[in-house]
């Protein structure tokens, strides 16, 4: 039987990082989800595309986002590696 445990200990949050960086690439390049609809990476290149020199906020405030989201689910996935995981208990 698997409990809750061993899922939460196999499953790696730093995919769900990974995840977003792909959208966030994919909707830059153009070929992700469709123009119409709010993402990160499509705010990237819109803001790309409104000039030779965008302004700053435009391109600060996704790619902030982009970060500290990935940055987030990272140090969850390692909290909860480090709370559930029997080899690193007495650890420092």
């Amino acid at each position: 039987m698997i409990t809750g445990r061993q899922v939460l200990g196999r499953t790696g949050n730093h995919e769900f990082g990974v995840a977003i960086i792909i959208e966030a690439s994919l909707g830059f390049l153009g070929v992700g989800i469709p123009p119409a609809m709010p993402t990160w990476g499509n705010m990237l290149a819109d803001a790309l595309n409104s000039g030779l020199v965008p302004p700053w906020w435009l391109v600060l405030f996704p790619g902030a986002a982009i970060t500290l989201a990935v940055l987030a689910f990272n140090l969850l996935g390692d909290g909860i590696r480090d709370a559930l995981d029997p080899r690193l208990r007495g650890a420092v």
